[in-house]
């Protein structure tokens, strides 16, 4: 008899549905999961929702175990949380993250999965792929004791590596964004808040995850002279100025990329990598990135207020309600 799950697909521009999804046996090396949660990567999900991945990016922006193909229809997705039911004596019984879309049950290799640490609750482990992101830009800017840094972009990119610097020694770390909103966020997070008019200039170091033409600009104002602006944001198929007139030159600044599709240091793997994000998560404080939470069923009517603003969130955890949920 054949084994189904549940899985979330978009179909075109502002629609989604949940379908049914063909599950094999688990064979050799292999492991099935029973999701708990999943997480909405509302920057990345939602432009992945209206269309807006270029055609020369595609095969670049394809999640690991992405089916279909962009623009639509696609299953798509990389937060997701489970327990595992088949596979290895040493795995079984384990709560893992996987980079995998939004399905209630799944089969992958046992190295596509990383145990979650006994410290780590379940429900806050969905950050792993964004922390995970905030590790490789931080290790992409190699910031200094005593820095001056600013993070321009309050959504769940910068939020996280503002979580992952908040403890940095000596260093003054300052998240702007246009939201008041986001000063809680700030505050919970232990870092400081500012609206951009309002930040704190001379900075050795911004990075900047606003997608926004704005944002960019402001992260390149706040710097001291020989000052760094990593840019994480994913304009996706939209272009945008940036200022390299007035003070680009005189001041000798520098834009460089971070993308998490390469590691960061080159004496590091992927696997690593992971592991010590979720290792990272084990702090309370990533609560504050968790902002909202909806049944599994209820994604296709869910993301488009994502999309749109009407449910504002940094993550967006999908709650699968499929039984005992591991300490």
């Amino acid at each position: 008899m054949t084994r189904t799950a549940s899985a979330f697909w978009l179909n075109e521009s502002g629609r989604g549905e949940v379908r049914p999804a063909e599950l094999a046996e688990p064979g050799p090396g292999e492991v099935e999961v029973r999701t708990l949660f999943s997480g909405v990567s509302r920057g990345t999900e939602t432009l992945v929702h209206r269309g807006g991945v270029p055609e020369n990016q595609y095969a670049v922006m394809r999640a690991p175990f992405q089916e279909g193909d962009f623009p639509w229809p696609v299953k798509y997705g990389y937060l997701n949380v489970g327990v595992v039911e088949h596979g290895p004596e040493r795995l079984r019984g384990r709560t893992v993250f996987c980079l995998y879309p939004h399905q209630t049950r799944y089969v992958v290799p046992e190295s596509a999965v990383t145990p979650v640490p006994d410290a780590v609750p379940a429900a806050r482990a969905v950050l792993a792929g964004t922390v995970e992101t905030a590790v490789n830009a931080v290790w992409d800017a190699r910031p200094l004791i005593g820095d001056r840094i600013a993070v321009v972009g309050g959504g769940m990119v910068g939020s996280s590596i503002a979580a992952v610097l908040a403890t940095f020694p000596g260093a003054r770390v300052e998240l702007v964004d246009a939201d008041p909103a986001r000063e809680a966020t700030a505050r919970a997070l232990g870092v400081g808040f500012a609206l951009p008019g309002n930040a704190l200039g001379d900075c050795d170091l911004v990075f900047h995850a606003s997608a926004t033409e704005a944002g960019l600009t402001t992260a390149l104002g706040l710097l001291a002279p020989e000052g760094r602006v990593v840019e994480l944001s994913w304009y996706g198929d939209r272009k945008i100025a940036v200022p390299l007139g007035e003070f680009f030159h005189s001041k000798r600044l520098t834009i460089r990329s971070s993308q998490v599709g390469t590691v960061g240091r080159p004496d590091r793997s992927y696997a690593e990598r992971m592991a010590l994000a979720l290792d990272l998560l084990a702090d309370a404080r990533f609560d504050a990135l968790v902002t909202g939470s909806s049944p599994f069923e209820e994604l296709p009517d869910v993301l488009p207020k994502l999309a749109d603003g009407t449910i504002p969130a940094l993550c967006h955890r999908i709650d699968y309600g499929l039984g005992h949920v591991p300490e």
